[in-house]
């Protein structure tokens, strides 16, 4: 009894040092940064205080697109077969992308919910798929030997006719529970979460070799947090995790050699996907409400999954490297014939 006390006073005294730290730093969406600083760490989505994907990773990332076609359940090109996107993630994740039943039917304030009406997206060969699942933290991804990639296989594709080599496509969004250390300190959270997204892109090749493009997306904001879970400023440090994932990748590429020991090895030509950002969904209280939240400041409420649902519908209709397979073919105008 005891020990539980003392543990959870230093949860608290944890939470209320994290809380003032998020405060004092004014925190400013790593989007709109530019080429100032969180701290020592640079803004932008990517390098140099940019949101805009460098070109040659953009090139890479449509050549990979080509290779996301309807395939069978052996992981074969086929005109009858199915390109299937999934989820990967804690209760957050499940919560924006499908909200309620899993595999289906989703809530129509969902991701998945607000796909299946809009008339733009490819309802005929594109099966989203939610395989993320409530506690399910960065580190139940991070091998492809893990229990819950069994689990989607079993229960989330097997009972809609799936099979993993049919999943193309990823939307990945993790965090890990009860952070103590945040950045600069070198055992931060951000540096654990960037190392397990490297293992997550690895595990994922492996257990989906067909699969060809997966979008990291980071914590939404985090300042109503009332508990020790996630606050902030740890879901604005996730940002920085996937910022040095990505460009891990990039750099690795131009290089030819592995440039972040952490990340490790991220070879889209054989050991791992194309990975890039998805939406970045982290802005302060001018956007997210206290409403948007449940009871504990953490975990979406109806609107906030909304909120969410719409941001990754957007992204996934503007973003080049989804075009082809994420919306509805629209048959080329037949000519008219001339008397």
């Amino acid at each position: 009894m005891r020990r539980t006390t003392t543990r959870r006073i230093i949860d608290l005294l944890a939470f209320l040092a994290a809380t003032s730290i998020a405060s004092a730093a004014d925190l400013v969406p790593l989007d709109e940064l530019g080429n100032g600083t969180y701290l020592s760490y640079g803004g932008g989505l990517y390098a140099n205080g940019s949101n805009a994907m460098p070109p040659d990773h953009l090139a890479a990332g449509l050549l990979h697109t080509q290779q996301v076609v309807p395939r069978d359940s052996d992981g074969r090109p086929s005109p009858t077969g199915k390109i299937v996107m999934i989820s990967i993630g804690m209760s957050n994740t499940t919560q924006e992308f499908c909200a309620a039943n899993n595999p289906a039917p989703c809530t129509s304030w969902s991701f998945v919910g607000q796909a299946t009406i809009d008339p733009a997206v490819n309802h005929e060969t594109l099966v989203l798929v939610n395989g993320a699942a409530g506690g399910k933290s960065a580190d139940f991804w991070d091998s492809p030997s893990d229990p819950d990639y069994n689990r989607v296989r079993d229960s989330d594709l097997a009972p809609l006719g799936l099979a993993e080599a049919q999943v193309q496509v990823a939307w990945v969004k993790v965090a890990n529970p009860q952070p103590t250390a945040s950045l600069p300190s070198a055992n931060a959270d951000a540096l654990r979460l960037k190392t397990q997204m490297g293992n997550i892109a690895r595990a994922l090749k492996v257990r989906y070799p067909n699969i060809q493009l997966v979008y990291f997306s980071s914590r939404i904001y985090a300042g109503y947090a009332t508990s020790t879970l996630n606050p902030e400023p740890y879901a604005y440090e996730s940002a920085l995790a996937v910022k040095w994932i990505v460009d891990a990748q990039v750099q690795q590429r131009r290089s030819g050699r592995v440039v972040d020991a952490r990340a490790g090895d991220l070879d889209d030509n054989s050991i791992a996907p194309w990975i890039a950002w998805g939406p970045y969904m982290w802005r302060d209280r001018t956007f997210w409400s206290r409403a948007d939240f449940e009871g504990d400041g953490t975990h979406p409420a109806q609107s906030g999954e909304q909120k969410v649902g719409a941001m990754l519908l957007s992204f996934l209709k503007s973003e080049p490297t989804a075009q082809t397979w994420f919306l509805r073919a629209i048959p080329p105008k037949r000519r008219s014939a001339r008397h």
